[in-house]
């Protein structure tokens, strides 16, 4: 039968790396890529059995991500984050799918909890990425957000994943200020330029989207607080790229 591994990749995830594991016992082979944590991560994953592998993060989450491919040869592969779970019914899914053996990539239905909250609008709201391939089969581009290139057929599997995203605002800031960096060091890199004018418009559009046209007022408090913070990422990442710009010039002076 083809075996499946789970790659999960980690920096610091001791209050999430337990419950993330053992979500996805039914996998053939756990896989933890870990780009230097300094907490427990590491000897809680080996304490259930997972291989850990450390892997510096010098080319962004899609580099994890080929790397992390390198580190098996089961036939198919998925991708966990830390701070998700797979849930009884999904795994019957994912398992399924494997011992079917189609050449086929999957992407599954992640639900959003932000601060204990299940969030259904806005900013937050239930979105699909793709987590699921034979390992052969793909490849990753990109620093923050990172995409899939692959000649296979993309289809939504059945299931969802719960995702934990954030539990305070310390771990949220955190995030915020390591991925709007890399955002910006990703427009950078591809000459993207951007005036303050349109800093301005980006941002604005960012609420009116996540907020109005999103709903993200349905869901309530949370809803408002999460679309001003979607604004904040965007107008710090622009901020971030105009910096980058201005330290440039300032070194040919």
């Amino acid at each position: 039968m083809p075996k499946l591994a789970v790659i999960i990749l980690t920096k610091n995830e001791e209050n999430n790396i337990v419950d993330c594991i053992r979500s996805v016992d039914f996998a053939d082979e756990i896989i933890v890529i870990d780009s230097g944590s300094v907490d427990k991560t590491k000897q809680l994953a080996e304490g259930l059995n997972a291989k850990l592998v450390y892997h510096a993060m010098t080319e962004g989450f899609a580099g994890q991500r080929n790397f992390a491919l390198t580190q098996t040869d089961a036939e198919w592969v998925f991708y966990l984050d830390a701070d998700e779970r797979v849930t009884p019914a999904t795994a019957d899914k994912i398992r399924e799918i494997v011992n079917r053996d189609e050449k086929v990539v999957y992407s599954i239905r992640r639900e959003n909890i932000v601060f204990g909250q299940r969030m259904y609008y806005g900013a937050h709201r239930p979105d699909y990425a793709v987590r699921m391939a034979p390992r052969k089969a793909i490849c990753w581009t990109g620093k923050v957000h990172e995409g899939i290139h692959t000649n296979y057929p993309i289809c939504k599997m059945t299931g969802y994943l719960e995702h934990y995203t954030y539990v305070t605002w310390q771990q949220y800031f955190a995030k915020f200020n390591q991925y709007t960096t890399l955002a910006a060091e990703e427009m950078y890199t591809d000459n993207k330029k951007i005036t303050q004018l349109e800093v301005l418009g980006h941002t604005i559009g960012a609420f009116i989207r996540n907020y109005i046209l999103n709903k993200g007022f349905l869901d309530g408090f949370m809803g408002l607080v999460m679309s001003l913070t979607a604004t904040m990422y965007t107008m710090i990442k622009y901020l971030k790229l105009r910096n980058l710009y201005m330290l440039a010039q300032d070194n040919e002076e």
